[in-house]
């Protein structure tokens, strides 16, 4: 007679944590995303979103700013022009009285003096209604009518009042010579950023 065959064992049981780890094991790796309000991806798109402005808002911004400037420096420096002018006006008549010919000198301390407290109210509210606004907001009055910023050119963050201050200064000295007309018209050719020459000295571009 034949043996009698062995029983077959049913394997053991895997436990049920052995069966949730290999679930877990066979899940897909979902890899991490950054939240959507992360500042550090907020700060890339707002980066990656500056672009050069166009030229007829900066065109429109520049008039009304200096428009602004223009009145307040027109204000204080009225006053001192007046009286500059008169004095000279004296000095003629004095000449003329005097019945000998001399020569009248239109600058002296007077007239100097009078002068450089129009040249300070230039420099001085340009300072106020130009530097500092850029500094602290990027934008001036005119700027911000026409949803224009100056920004870093290597940060894109608004320049430092450094910066804005070399960028004030270089635009009203060159206004102030016939070379400003050239330093406004040279972001019709510059690339890639359409900067003028204070941006240039103030590494800084006009986005919007």
């Amino acid at each position: 007679p034949q043996p009698p065959h062995p029983q077959q064992q049913s394997p053991a049981p895997v436990p049920a944590q052995q069966h949730g780890l290999r679930a877990e094991q066979q899940q897909p790796v979902v890899p991490w995303k950054p939240p959507v309000d992360d500042p550090f991806q907020q700060l890339a798109r707002s980066q990656a979103s500056a672009r050069p402005a166009g030229l007829g808002k900066r065109l429109a911004a520049r008039i009304v700013d200096t428009v602004v400037l223009g009145a307040l420096v027109g204000a204080v420096g009225f006053p001192l022009v007046t009286r500059a002018t008169g004095h000279i006006d004296q000095k003629i008549e004095a000449a003329k009285l005097s019945g000998e010919t001399v020569t009248v000198w239109l600058l002296d301390a007077t007239t100097a003096g009078l002068f450089g407290g129009v040249l300070a109210a230039f420099l001085v509210l340009g300072f106020l209604l130009e530097a500092l606004p850029t500094a602290k907001w990027g934008r001036t009055l005119g700027k911000k009518l026409c949803g224009l910023e100056v920004r870093d050119i290597e940060s894109h963050d608004s320049p430092t009042v450094g910066a804005a201050l070399r960028r004030w200064l270089v635009y009203g000295v060159l206004g102030l010579l016939a070379v400003g007309v050239l330093n406004v018209l040279w972001c019709l050719i510059d690339r890639p950023w359409r900067q003028c020459w204070h941006d240039k000295a103030a590494r800084t571009f006009v986005a919007g």
